[in-house]
């Protein structure tokens, strides 16, 4: 545990199989209440996946029941640590898939990308006939990636398979793909697979997990988290800035979501800019009647669109 940091902060994912979503949601959604956890969980026929906050006692009895449930044996929790909840509310969802891929056929229990450990990822990328492939969208990997790595132009996961067109003279080589717990990398290196590609590998627990046990090195800028941190330090050894803010140019590695809810793009500004656009990152969203209330993090929760974290919960 970290010195003065009572919270922890879980990602995770399992691929298995689920035969009742609904019912596992229900009963989960009430676990995850008894533990006074937040976050964002999405539970589908393919599995499990989460990233929650709690105090470090409550975050270790949910890691603990959900290992001793046999279908999340094998799940790898990244915990990092905080001085606080990384969320403010609690979503816990049924849907088609754990991650919006459209990539239904594939099943990563069956056949994925070897798994490489953040140290032989550390070994094995610098290899003359290896490339480094970012699997993450454009607002992630401009903010933070590996050093010479692929990136893709792609809006959202879902978007990764027609990209895979562009790839076609790296199918001699090995590919290591890489995200930022993992979970897009067992679809994505399993597609890459189907597609022809013939030696392929995932950085087992992405960047978060290289960070905590490799140091982070030869990861530029900072990684995008999908919580209240927005965006978190990985390298300890060598660390570069890479992106600029978009409103003065400077460097900047500060992540904001733009004020104008109908614009929300994820993009870094720096704290002055920040200010004086009260969040915004253009005049046209400073001035629109949708912005939100600048605070200073740029990080806006979600709205709930009806969704009642205590609806039909019995508690005795």
């Amino acid at each position: 545990m970290e010195q003065n940091k009572d919270y922890a902060i879980l990602l995770y994912y399992c691929y298995t199989h689920i035969e009742n979503p609904a019912q596992f949601r229900e009963e989960h959604h009430y676990f995850c209440l008894s533990l006074n956890l937040m976050g964002r969980i999405i539970i589908a026929e393919e599995g499990l996946n989460g990233t929650v906050s709690g105090l470090i006692a409550d975050c270790e009895a949910y890691m603990k029941a959900v290992k001793e449930d046999q279908r999340f044996a094998h799940i790898d929790f990244k915990v990092e640590y905080h001085h606080s909840h990384s969320f403010k509310k609690l979503y816990v969802r049924a849907k088609s898939e754990i991650v919006h891929a459209g990539l239904h056929t594939i099943d990563p229990t069956i056949r994925t990308g070897k798994h490489l450990k953040p140290a032989d990822f550390k070994a094995l990328k610098a290899q003359e006939d290896v490339v480094v492939l970012d699997v993450r969208s454009n607002y992630e990997h401009s903010l933070g990636k590996f050093k010479d790595a692929i990136t893709l132009d792609i809006e959202n996961f879902r978007d990764f398979p027609d990209k895979v067109a562009e790839l076609q003279h790296l199918k001699h080589k090995k590919v290591i793909t890489y995200c930022t717990g993992g979970i897009k990398c067992e679809k994505a290196s399993a597609y890459l697979l189907e597609q022809g590609f013939e030696d392929v590998y995932q950085l087992e627990g992405g960047i978060i997990k290289y960070g905590i046990e490799a140091g982070g090195e030869d990861f530029e800028g900072k990684c995008y988290v999908f919580d209240g941190r927005i965006a978190v330090d990985v390298n300890k050894v060598n660390p570069k800035v890479i992106s600029t803010c978009y409103v003065c140019q400077k460097p900047s590695d500060r992540m904001v979501n733009c004020a104008n809810e109908e614009c929300n793009n994820h993009l870094p500004i720096c704290e002055d800019c920040g200010w004086e656009m009260e969040g915004a990152c253009s005049d046209t969203c400073k001035e629109h009647p949708e912005k939100r209330p600048y605070n200073g993090t740029g990080y806006y929760q979600k709205e709930l669109n009806g969704y009642n974290p205590y609806l039909n919960v019995k508690r005795n």
